[in-house]
């Protein structure tokens, strides 16, 4: 498992200047050709050497430019992966009884393999999306609410 979740690629400061500058083009190609299946890429160099990769990659590709882009590492982590309440707290960036309480709760899916709990990534992301969902809808009505009051 250790293999699948790799240490963030923390970018430097070079890292992130390239990442500024190359999202904007991989955006642009993204969005004038939407029909494409698969995105031929060529290396600048002088053997001009080629080649083809499914559009989700240059997709995952432009997400992963927009974190390095802000000075955030990244992880590539498999949807079907299944991660130790380690791992997962430390992607969730809580303890790991906090976790736990929230798997005891029912609020992440998870199986367990003999006295150890496991977590499959893509429960563990569908969680994360419902929370930064429901804390957006807070936020969201929180900022009407002072609007209403006159606070804002």
């Amino acid at each position: 498992m250790a293999s699948l979740l790799l240490d963030p690629v923390r970018p430097d400061d070079t890292d992130v200047t390239t990442a500024v500058e190359a999202l904007p083009h991989v955006k642009d190609y993204l969005t004038r050709h939407p029909g494409h299946e698969a995105v031929r890429l060529v290396v600048d160099d002088e053997r001009q050497d080629s080649l083809t990769v499914p559009r989700g990659a240059v997709e995952l590709l432009a997400r992963i430019l927009a974190h390095m882009a802000k000075g955030q590492g990244v992880s590539v982590v498999p949807s079907h992966a299944e991660l130790t309440t380690q791992q997962a707290a430390d992607m969730l960036n809580v303890s790991r009884p906090f976790l736990i309480g929230l798997l005891d709760a029912g609020e992440i899916e998870y199986r367990k393999v003999g006295k150890h709990r496991r977590i499959k990534a893509e429960s563990l992301i569908a969680y994360m999306r419902e929370d930064d969902r429901s804390h957006r809808a807070a936020a969201d009505e929180l900022s009407s609410l002072s609007q209403e009051m006159g606070l804002l």
